[in-house]
């Protein structure tokens, strides 16, 4: 291979800490930004078919400034076993991504909004987000929605 030509790492399986969901057929990775219109879209019609979807984050900041927030916020809600509800309340609602509208979601979720608060601005949870963009953008992940097929072990 010459010097210059660029690979891209595969998708690493999809494991215990993944966010998965859907019945039908083998599970695909979708890199998704939770401030994309059209991640909202694709999720929604994955959703919609039952196909068996693994959410990772690839939210970079300089394409939607909320997007790290919104990621952040989505990992919080999954601490309390919402992760799902709370990424399809965002997605259904693309309009409405600030705070006063995320606690309102969370609200109507049952979630505790202060231990929402307090994971969401954890460093831990910050940290998984990156980790998902960085692999994504070793997987060769350019833009979003992306959606892969993971490495089998």
């Amino acid at each position: 291979m010459p010097a210059d030509e660029l690979t891209s790492a595969q998708i690493r399986p999809v494991g215990a800490d993944d966010h998965v969901r859907g019945d039908h057929g083998q599970v695909v990775v979708m890199y998704a930004d939770l401030a994309c219109p059209r991640c909202a879209v694709e999720a929604l019609r994955l959703r919609d078919a039952g196909a068996r979807v693994a959410f990772r984050h690839f939210a970079l900041k300089t394409k939607h400034p909320r997007s790290v927030a919104l990621a952040c916020a989505a990992e919080a809600a999954g601490r309390q076993g919402a992760f799902w509800a709370f990424h399809d309340a965002i997605y259904e609602d693309q309009g409405h991504l600030d705070d006063p509208h995320l606690w309102e979601r969370c609200g109507r979720l049952g979630l505790d909004l202060e231990r929402f608060e307090a994971d969401r601005r954890g460093e831990d949870v910050l940290e998984r987000v990156r980790r998902d963009t960085r692999e994504g953008m070793r997987a060769g992940v350019t833009g979003t929605p992306a959606v892969k097929r993971p490495s089998v072990d």
